[in-house]
């Protein structure tokens, strides 16, 4: 698929993980690692269960707090009060930019449910961006379409197929304008059917050279929209590559092995 991206070097550097450690309570899920996303690449976060891969994305955006290392956002570095266990932003205006910024789509949609699908987009511009109503309704038509959920945006998540409700998830994430989509395992949760609708939303993000880093377990995801695929093992970045390179040619005995499993599910 082509992609209309700027891969080399010399592109802006959107989210730059350095030296990242989580651990939950004696577990350690991040062992150290670095991560840096440029504007308009696609990463897949591929690997097993409890390799780490949705910690890291949830550290990116705080939604968990590492315990150690930097996450540097378009140049600037997130400040810390305390240590260690008790780690955690320091400055809110800086937290309430990074969560603007580097939208999450979950697993799960995550939607309101007691929202209609148009006021579940137009939320967040209005309440945190402080944007006008009319305005936010309009340009969230504009998304739902795009999603190609148009003719669903009074309608509640309840009357919606779980692929209509993470294209609106997809959606409302759009509507914030962020400089990267954070997606973590978007199609885990959806029959093979309803997940081809969501796959082909986030290729077409793809192609228009959106920053994103992807949670996956979708092998053939991962090598159609990726600029680079990393593969964690129990909490350390094991290889990466861009994704004929990994997949055709892995190098870890681990990729092989884990590849290998996948292929013959």
């Amino acid at each position: 698929m082509a992609k209309k991206t700027d891969k080399s070097n010399q592109a802006e550097v959107v989210i730059e993980l350095r030296d990242l450690r989580k651990s939950f309570g004696d577990l350690e899920v991040l062992k150290g690692v670095n991560l840096t996303a440029r504007k308009g690449e696609v990463i897949s976060l591929i690997g097993s269960s409890g390799s780490g891969k949705s910690t890291m994305l949830r550290c990116a955006n705080l939604l968990e707090c590492a315990q150690s290392g930097d996450i540097i956002i378009e140049g600037k570095p997130v400040t810390w009060s305390q240590a260690g266990q008790e780690r955690v932003p320091a400055d809110k205006k800086q937290l309430i930019s990074i969560r603007t910024n580097l939208a999450m789509v979950f697993q799960q949609f995550n939607l309101w449910a007691h929202l209609t699908i148009l006021q579940n987009v137009i939320e967040a511009p209005i309440s945190v961006l402080g944007r006008d109503r009319k305005e936010c309704e309009a340009e969230a038509r504009e998304w739902l379409d795009k999603v190609g959920i148009a003719d669903k945006a009074d309608a509640f998540p309840s009357q919606l197929s779980g692929g209509q409700q993470q294209r609106a998830a997809i959606a409302r994430a759009l509507a914030m304008a962020p400089r990267a989509l954070l997606f973590d395992e978007p199609t885990s949760a959806l029959d093979p059917e309803l997940e081809q609708e969501v796959i082909k939303v986030i290729k077409q993000l793809a192609a228009e050279g959106r920053t994103m880093i992807l949670v996956t377990h979708d092998m053939n995801l991962a090598r159609d929209v990726s600029d680079r695929v990393v593969f964690l093992h129990q909490g350390i970045i094991e290889e990466e590559g861009d994704p004929k390179t990994l997949f055709d040619k892995p190098v870890s005995s681990r990729l092989k092995q884990f590849l290998s499993a996948t292929v013959s599910e």
